[in-house]
């Protein structure tokens, strides 16, 4: 069986702007895959093609072996899609958005209750509330149990996490490893890199373009250059001066530190005694040079510097 998400060059044009440059990728049956960028890389715009709802100027896409602009219909009765911006009727109550949409496919909430068994208990103290009064993660797990009232095959998710509290975010994506051993592909994107580690498969964007595709943990260890954490006193002029160090590579701030690399690639003990020197001809304080492991965040600003140059 061909896998259930084909993606071949797919383009995409506002006007003058490419949102999205010859996009290749095919996602897994029972995968859970993320698109991850920041806001602008094209990640809204790949997923409403994906979901028949966008033409896509060159290229072609296929969901479950259709092609999405000539059977787009019978795309639809198979997928579940829950866009960024929260799009249920606010006038209806909870209940009453889950058995709209359940009848729209046919079926009844009691058919498939056991796929949104652990998101309606949440939800339920609030069946009768109006979905327009609902809290932000409250208003995301009522959408995710509306696209999956229908039992899907794949599941589409843009930026399922995007406004909602820290809590929500953990329990969404508990949700998600649940649907998975069920065998519903879930392909979900985020602008926030800590959740790609949660996915099987991962494609960095940015641009329009797709910068890199693998697990998190080979897409992690591709990262070759020696990664240092480096503190000081006082932040901002510690940026200047690390940007202005001679061999200095790549410095951008992450949490309290300065990831930094450097054009030399290995750095050796030697190399992180120079740095702290330097630091302490430009009069800093309270330093620390250590070296640290990279995660997804250091190798998105790295393949984006490269493909800058």
């Amino acid at each position: 069986m061909s896998a259930p998400v084909i993606l071949e060059n797919i383009d995409k044009h506002f006007g003058k702007v490419q949102a999205l440059k010859a996009i290749s990728l095919e996602i897994a049956e029972g995968e859970l895959f993320g698109l991850i960028g920041p806001d602008g890389a094209g990640k809204t715009t790949l997923f409403r093609i994906m979901n028949s709802l966008m033409l896509p100027d060159t290229g072609k896409a296929t969901i479950l072996g259709f092609d999405t602009v000539k059977e787009y219909k019978a795309i639809r009765k198979q997928i579940g899609y829950m866009p960024g911006k929260f799009s249920l009727y606010q006038d209806l109550t909870v209940t009453e958005n889950l058995q709209f949409f359940a009848t729209i496919f046919g079926t009844t909430l009691d058919e498939n209750y056991h796929l949104i068994r652990d998101i309606y208990v949440q939800i339920e103290p609030f069946k009768d509330r109006f979905a327009g009064k609902l809290s932000g993660g409250m208003k995301q797990k009522l959408a995710l149990g509306c696209a999956l009232i229908h039992a899907p095959e794949i599941l589409f998710l843009d930026e399922p996490t995007t406004g909602v509290d820290p809590v929500s975010r953990k329990e969404l994506w508990e949700m998600l490893d649940r649907l998975k051993r069920e065998r519903i592909t879930i392909v979900v994107s985020t602008p926030y890199m800590d959740e790609a580690e949660r996915c099987d498969r991962i494609a960095l964007m940015q641009h329009g373009s797709l910068l890199s595709i693998n697990t998190p943990k080979q897409i992690t260890g591709s990262f070759s250059n020696t990664l240092l954490s480096i503190t000081a006193e006082n932040k901002p002029q510690l940026i200047r001066d690390l940007r202005a160090f001679p061999s200095a590579g790549s410095v951008f701030p992450f949490g309290e530190s300065i990831h930094y690399t450097d054009l030399r690639q290995r750095l050796d003990q030697t190399a992180l005694e120079e740095i702290r020197n330097y630091l302490l001809k430009k009069e800093h304080s309270q330093i620390s040079v250590l070296k640290t492991n990279p995660n997804i965040e250091d190798v998105f600003m790295k393949l984006m510097q490269e493909s800058a140059i």
